[in-house]
């Protein structure tokens, strides 16, 4: 659906598959005698003004000026409607301009502060709410001094929700949705008018697409799409994507709070997939009688079953990767030139910028991207205590990389990067995590074409080293950041989900077969979650 711009009074509303909660003018787009429409309880320590020159979305936003620091006159607020046993999720947008003042959501009590040291950028304070009972609830901000406050301070406020953005996507759903209910959230960059994309399904159907976005503006959108496979392209006209030379913009299609692809920083376009229902993990192909012991198993179950399966593998020893590697790791499926198949270099779809030769291109040193390939430990020995065997020369988990971008990637976890700080020539990224992730930190994520492969290597290390990977929680704390402390579920819940939805959208592949063949020739055992992709939802999505 197509929204309308600069309406007079602007009614804002959160569609969920059961009930409507409203946030009246909750983009601060409709005023009356200078004071924002709705928004009523404006108590005598505070001014508010239009603000047309700063915004997160639509075209003004509330510039609140505090003047004093009795926190029981800052309240700005407003009813509104919830129905009993209904969840509503509930954000603003702040905008600190000298860090003498913290703002608090208030949602029938109060909630998060925001963080003052932000200054001078647009954050957001968020809190869910569960009603129980049908009622008009308050909400809406209060404002705090700290101790570097001199006074006067102005706030700058957007972008209140539950609510619909105004935007240029179609394709949109208004009402319930018995399928799946997939939000499309998108943060433009400083100019918003490059911005296109379209999202199509298995048949090559366009099902939603946008365009025409206003430069700087946040816009969100839900669509009600079936089971399938679905294909996103965004385009930028100019070149520079949308992150992070001129804005900060991203992107983002989630599902029940999950994100299923995201991203921002490219240069002419992008293109993700991403499965809805089962048919992405699917079964394996593996046809043999290694797995003939795994019966009815389910659950933890199931994965302790795999655990004495694959538990008793001969370690070959750290060296003995360079041999497999140059025997196994060529690129026999993309450039088809027998080069080093270098997962943060290859690039899919064209022609890679560099090549490695085998055994002749071993690190050594490198003076950046392109010098050599080494041994990445993509589930990083430090987590594990260091040198430590069989760990430290387990095939399964350490692939071929270039050297200067695997030192990039470091102990860091892998995750979905929402600004990148570093970018390789195949677009593997660093930088800080998207929100929507649940993690807050650094994180390194390597394209599409291997997510999949990487997610299925953290499953397989979950799962061989059951008996030894709950003390390693301690060990490192990009480590602790992932790790559970346990040696069932073993995942924080935000990697977990993210590893899932890796294994989803990128199926196994035959390289990834042919490489858990090689691997099982090499040191004795198999990837199970490779020859039965099942197994992933068998033992995880059953707890």
């Amino acid at each position: 659906m197509n929204y309308k711009k600069n309406i007079a009074a602007l009614l804002v509303s959160f569609i969920s598959c059961y009930a409507v909660a409203e946030v009246t003018n909750g983009s601060f787009e409709a005023w009356s005698d200078g004071l924002p429409v709705d928004w009523t309880t404006i108590d005598s320590g505070i001014s508010v003004n239009q603000n047309t020159s700063l915004t997160q979305e639509g075209s003004s936003s509330a510039a609140i000026t505090v003047n004093t620091g009795t926190q029981s006159a800052t309240d700005f607020r407003q009813l509104v409607s919830v129905v009993a046993g209904q969840t509503y999720d509930f954000s603003v947008w702040v905008y600190h301009t000298e860090g003498g003042i913290k703002a608090r959501l208030y949602v029938d009590g109060y909630q998060g502060y925001s963080s003052e040291s932000l200054v001078n950028q647009w954050q957001p304070i968020s809190a869910s709410y569960v009603a129980n009972t049908t009622k008009n609830i308050t909400v809406g901000l209060r404002f705090y001094d700290t101790s570097s406050f001199d006074g006067s301070e102005i706030v700058y406020v957007d972008y209140f929700q539950p609510t619909q953005a105004s935007g240029g996507g179609t394709g949109g759903t208004g009402g319930s949705c018995i399928t799946n209910d997939v939000t499309f959230s998108l943060v433009t960059d400083n100019y918003g008018g490059e911005t296109s994309w379209t999202l199509t399904n298995t048949s090559d159907q366009e099902v939603a697409s946008g365009s025409n976005y206003a430069s700087s503006t946040s816009y969100n959108e839900n669509y009600c799409l079936d089971d399938g496979d679905y294909t996103f392209i965004i385009n930028d006209s100019y070149g520079d994507g949308i992150c992070c030379s001129f804005g900060n913009g991203s992107y983002d299609f989630s599902l029940a709070t999950s994100s299923l692809i995201s991203g921002g920083s490219f240069t002419n376009s992008e293109t993700k997939i991403f499965t809805l229902g089962d048919s992405g993990s699917g079964t394996g192909n593996y046809s043999g009688t290694y797995y003939d012991g795994i019966t009815s198993q389910t659950g933890y179950a199931l994965k302790t079953a795999l655990y004495n399966l694959i538990k008793t593998h001969s370690a070959q020893g750290y060296s003995a990767l360079w041999t497999f590697y140059a025997n196994n790791s060529l690129d026999v499926y993309f450039e088809n030139d027998g080069s080093i198949l270098d997962i943060y270099s290859e690039q899919p779809n064209a022609s890679d910028s560099y090549n490695y030769t085998k055994v002749s291109d071993q690190c050594g040193s490198y003076s950046g991207e392109g010098s050599c390939y080494n041994r990445e430990h993509t589930f990083p020995k430090s987590w594990f205590g260091g040198k430590v065997e069989p760990m430290n020369s387990d095939v399964h988990h350490i692939y071929a990389t270039d050297g200067y971008v695997n030192s990039k990637r470091g102990s860091y976890p892998f995750g979905d990067v929402g600004t990148a700080a570093f970018t390789s020539t195949n677009n593997s990224k660093l930088g800080s995590a998207t929100v929507s992730l649940g993690y807050s930190g650094t994180v390194f994520e390597p394209i599409d074409e291997f997510k999949g492969d990487l997610a299925r290597a953290y499953f397989y290390m979950a799962t061989r080293y059951e008996n030894v990977i709950a003390s390693w929680q301690s060990n490192s704390s990009y480590g602790n950041a992932i790790l559970d402390g346990s040696s069932n579920k073993v995942f924080e819940t935000w990697q977990l989900n993210m590893l899932m939805r890796w294994h989803t959208n990128d199926p196994v592949s035959q390289k990834e077969i042919d490489r858990n063949e090689a691997a099982f020739s090499h040191q004795g055992n198999r990837n199970p979650f490779v020859d039965h992709p099942e197994y992933v939802d068998n033992v995880w999505g059953t707890n």
